[in-house]
């Protein structure tokens, strides 16, 4: 396993940004170990997996998960937090630009790929690690 770690600046875009980084450094099977941060704007998709939440405001990225490969397929939830401290998040979508700072440490997993594809009984596109 490789470990990186690079920071994002203030309009960037999170999603996009790791899926660039990937690609530029030939992740095929990637794992995000850690993020801190911040964001103006979010977009998110709900648990309930049918609404969006967008919005243009301070947040403070209190963790982020996912896997992810170096052909722009991932899989990622969020958690934020708001000015009042109130926490809540979803998977991550296109789109959410940093506010001040993004630290982002990632994971190259050695001799695996990771490609999604779309699975008859979820209706989403699943991992397939090989």
């Amino acid at each position: 396993m490789e470990l990186y770690a690079f920071r994002l600046k203030p309009n960037e875009k999170l999603k996009e940004s790791i899926f660039n980084f990937a690609l530029e450094n030939g992740i095929e099977a990637g794992l995000i170990v850690t993020c801190v941060g911040s964001l103006k704007h979010l977009n998110i998709r709900l648990a309930s997996a049918k609404q969006k939440m967008t919005k243009t405001e301070n947040f403070e990225i209190v963790s982020l998960t996912g896997t992810f490969n170096n052909n722009h397929e991932g899989h990622f939830h969020i958690s934020v937090a708001d000015e009042s401290g109130s926490c809540f998040g979803g998977h991550l979508l296109d789109d959410n630009i940093i506010n001040s700072t993004a630290e982002i440490v990632l994971a190259k997993v050695d001799n695996t790929s990771f490609s999604r594809e779309y699975d008859e009984e979820t209706k989403y596109k699943e991992l397939i690690i090989r």
